[in-house]
């Protein structure tokens, strides 16, 4: 039974969807892979569409035009997801930054830990990152430190975007109240899941830089991702429901 969906997000990473897709496939005969790609240029959905072929019900494809964001691209896979009998959804970039091998340890976290969200932790005894330069390595440090500081969070990688989530986690939360679409959005999402006091584990996880392809970062994401933390804790003061739908269907 495959009941594991795995959201990759893309905008032209055609020589990555090229070879992560089969890799991590093999891994497992309970995955599936939805690529949710924002038109790109370079052709990435067209070599998606050639792997459909080769997986077929295996591989999904959601094709939107223009750049919308991480965060929108990833709503519109767990959207797809919870109309689908899915019982775990993770999130996982193209680039092999993530380790796909790390998705059976994420999948274990929440199928036989209790827990609600596994993320792949770098920050944890055992994880680590490989070839950043140091200030971007200080950069994302500082980063998980400050949103810590600020929410209150008991997760050493706030940023993460490896995870799985179980499918009645997502249920829990309201996607027309996450507010962010870049770096932050990984960070509201876990802060929705604290809010919810639902148990989060980390896995400790090797990251590499990509070796193909361009880093999406910009200071605008950076940017939503130090203000966006003040108004989500501020909007959690008035109201700790606040990422809660009215009704919760599980």
């Amino acid at each position: 039974m495959r009941d594991c969906l795995i959201i990759i997000p893309t905008y032209n990473e055609k020589e990555n969807i090229a070879r992560i897709i089969p890799y991590t496939l093999r891994l497992s005969d309970r995955f599936e892979i939805l690529v949710v790609d924002d038109g790109s240029p370079d052709g990435t959905a067209q070599v998606v569409l050639q792997l459909q072929q080769q997986f077929p019900e295996r591989v999904h494809l959601i094709e939107r035009k223009g750049k919308s964001g991480l965060g929108t691209a990833y709503i519109t896979g767990f959207r797809w997801a919870l109309e689908k009998s899915y019982e775990y959804i993770f999130e996982m970039d193209a680039d092999f930054s993530h380790t796909p091998e790390k998705l059976l340890e994420l999948l274990d976290a929440c199928e036989n830990k209790n827990a609600y969200l596994a993320v792949g932790s770098r920050y944890v005894k055992g994880g680590s990152v490989l070839n950043w330069p140091a200030d971007r390595l200080f950069l994302s440090w500082f980063a998980s430190k400050y949103v810590r500081f600020i929410t209150g969070m008991r997760v050493k990688d706030t940023t993460a975007g490896f995870v799985c989530f179980r499918r009645e986690t997502l249920q829990k939360i309201d996607f027309d109240k996450i507010k962010f679409v870049g770096y932050a959005f990984q960070i509201e999402m876990k802060f929705a899941v604290w809010l919810a006091h639902l148990k989060i584990y980390e896995v400790p996880i090797v990251f590499k830089d990509r070796e193909v392809g361009t880093s999406k970062m910009s200071g605008g994401i950076i940017k939503e991702a130090v203000w966006g933390v003040l108004q989500m804790k501020a909007q959690s003061l008035k109201n700790k429901n606040n990422y809660m739908p009215k009704i919760i269907s599980i």
